[in-house]
């Protein structure tokens, strides 16, 4: 359920029985030739996926992260790290304010990973107004176990821009990927550089591996992450 096609008195007759939602976090940044909304577009349709037949309300996906090695790519937005952090905290803020107690964060850019220890903050600060009853689960979709198992089924050779995030709903039309399987970069060096010697080292911004597989097998790479995101809106609270 698509907050963004929900009024008000949706929201609030939902609350009457269920605490549940998600909120998809994402990040505007290079992805080769992929769109560069991919992680937003990832985190917020694995999201209403995963949600669709529990009708727990997903929220917008963010769709600003932290990713200041990009900014020598056109169209990149970065957020400073306290930023990030900042709008999380007026964000689940809110939703708690609303009654929203078992929040499930989608994350879908690597960088935005600081807001796991952040969230840790905020859940001390909550238990120490006496609220224990607030529960966050913060989820990199692409990385978990069972998702990332099946990457490593399909391909072990993935990464940033590379076929793992080379979907339907991610592609550009008329844009060609290359076929080559690309030499994976070496991240020690890729961790020094500053953001024209990123450009430089990775060219049109894939980290390394085939640009795209076959539908079959990105599909059902896709149907494992539902399922896993789904598992954690029904388990384990």
């Amino acid at each position: 359920m698509l907050v963004s096609t929900c009024n008000w008195q949706i929201i609030e007759d939902f609350l009457k029985s269920d605490d549940r939602c998600v909120l998809p976090i994402g990040c505007t940044e290079q992805h080769a030739y992929l769109s560069l909304s991919t992680d937003s577009i990832l985190a917020e349709k694995v999201s209403l996926d995963a949600a669709k037949p529990l009708k727990i309300p997903v929220f917008p996906v963010m769709p600003y992260g932290a990713t200041p090695q990009f900014m020598a790519y056109p169209g990149t937005i970065t957020l400073r790290i306290d930023t990030l952090c900042r709008v999380v905290e007026d964000i689940l803020d809110s939703l708690v304010h609303h009654g929203f107690k078992r929040i499930l964060i989608v994350n879908g850019h690597g960088g935005n990973s600081p807001l796991a220890n952040f969230i840790q903050e905020w859940k001390l600060a909550q238990w120490k107004a006496g609220r224990d009853d607030i529960k966050i689960k913060f989820h990199n979709w692409w990385n978990a176990p069972k998702t990332w198992a099946k990457v490593q089924e399909i391909d072990p050779v993935a990464s940033h821009a590379s076929w793992m995030e080379n979907f339907p709903w991610t592609r550009l039309e008329n844009v060609l990927q290359p076929t080559e399987q690309k030499e994976m970069v070496d991240f020690d060096t890729l961790k020094l550089s500053n953001p024209e010697e990123v450009r430089e080292l990775l060219k049109e911004g894939n980290f390394g591996g085939y640009f795209s597989r076959s539908d079959e097998e990105i599909l059902a790479l896709w149907q494992v992450a539902i399922k896993e995101t789904r598992e954690l809106l029904e388990k384990n609270w």
